[in-house]
């Protein structure tokens, strides 16, 4: 399945769904039973996909499959009112912790999105990138990046929660309450999701634009020499030279040494690494 397609299944099975069983199916299903149908349908998406679909574990793949179960059990926590509201900005809790607190460590999380997004898929390439990731201003981005996608999320947790306590006021299992949480659903679904993308997108750029700023210039003669891989083999063998020292004065002369990426060359490269993170190329 390509990542365009599921882009848009997720928007429809997590975002769409949900919305239109509460608001048309509360009549004809019940109002628990459409209730329960709204909150579990985005949940078994994501599971589907994880087992049947991808089967692929990794973590991203183990953080969605986390969050969609603990929403799951949540969605029989049959609360109303302020609680309601807590129930409901769970997963924007979950977030602040494992991306916000992960900034503090020694390696954030972000290193794993960045392994998974460029997929080494021998040991050779991920001992590469494992010295990439390693290097102190790739590091910084990392954490940067972890820290704005912990705090975009305290955000929009904040906002999330005083829209739920404000909107919904019915109490639980009644047809007013399963209307006044499609209108939420339908609100944040757009009000908060979007400016979640445009921090992650910022997020991965900054940490593409850190590696690819530490990448060699390409020669201009193979046509693949602008590719990741093939710019960070050049990298690899440029360090050894100057590692070396029967090549160190051949370096020190300008032999060995390779004239970084342009920034705009940067730039371009990064943000279409993000896109494709996001199933937009």
């Amino acid at each position: 399945m390509s990542k365009t397609l599921k882009l848009t299944l997720d928007i429809l099975v997590g975002a769409a769904a949900p919305v239109f069983i509460l608001k048309y199916g509360t009549a004809p299903l019940g109002t628990l039973q459409a209730y329960l149908l709204a909150a579990l349908v985005p949940v078994a998406w994501v599971l589907l996909d994880l087992l049947v679909l991808t089967r692929r574990f990794n973590f991203i793949s183990s953080y969605s499959g986390f969050s969609a179960i603990m929403r799951g059990a949540l969605a029989f926590w049959y609360v109303d009112g302020v609680l309601f509201a807590v129930k409901d900005s769970a997963s924007y809790a979950l977030a602040v912790l494992v991306f916000g607190v992960s900034a503090f460590l020694a390696r954030p999380v972000t290193r794993a999105i960045a392994l998974q997004g460029l997929a080494p898929d021998t040991a050779e390439r991920a001992a590469q990138m494992d010295r990439l990731l390693d290097e102190p201003p790739v590091r910084r981005a990392l954490r940067t990046a972890a820290l704005v996608i912990g705090a975009t999320n305290l955000l929009a947790g904040a906002a999330n929660f005083a829209l739920n306590w404000w909107m919904v006021t019915a109490p639980f299992n009644t047809p007013a309450f399963n209307d006044q949480v499609a209108t939420v659903n339908a609100i944040t679904r757009v009000v908060l999701v979007l400016p979640d993308m445009l921090a992650l997108f910022w997020a991965f750029s900054l940490m593409y634009k850190a590696m690819y700023a530490l990448l060699p210039a390409d020669s201009g003669t193979d046509p693949d020499a602008g590719e990741f891989w093939t710019l960070l083999a050049r990298r690899e063998d440029a360090m050894a030279l100057v590692r070396t020292d029967e090549h160190a004065a051949a370096a020190e002369g300008g032999g060995a040494r390779l004239t970084p990426l342009p920034v705009p060359a940067v730039d371009a490269l990064a943000a279409r690494q993000a896109r494709e993170e996001f199933g937009l190329t």
